[in-house]
C-alpha cells in the first residue's frame, strides 16, 4: 500500500512539474533562456567548494561570449562589405 502512495506521490509530482513547465502564462521562453545563458556564464553549474574552478569557468564563458559577438560582428561587417 505504501509503494503505490509513494508511486501516486511521484506521479503527481512529475505531472505538476510538466504542467509549469509547459504553461504559456508561466515564464516565457526568452525569460528562461536569459536565465539559462546568466547560469551558464556565471558558473552556476561550477563546484562551488573551489574557487578556482569556479573563476576560471567564469572567466572562460565569458571569453567564449565575447569571442563568438565578435566573431559575429566581423561576419556581418564582412558581409555588408561585399568581400
Amino acid at each position: 500500500m505504501a509503494e503505490r502512495q509513494d508511486s501516486e506521490r511521484e506521479s503527481r509530482r512529475i505531472l505538476e512539474r510538466i504542467a509549469r513547465e509547459t504553461d504559456p502564462a508561466g515564464n516565457s521562453f526568452v525569460a528562461r533562456s536569459t536565465k539559462g545563458m546568466r547560469d551558464h556564464v556565471t558558473a552556476a553549474d561550477a563546484d562551488r567548494a573551489d574557487p578556482i574552478e569556479v573563476w576560471g569557468t567564469r572567466i572562460g564563458r565569458t571569453l567564449g561570449l565575447l569571442l563568438t559577438l565578435g566573431l559575429m560582428v566581423w561576419l556581418v561587417l564582412y558581409v555588408i562589405r561585399g568581400s
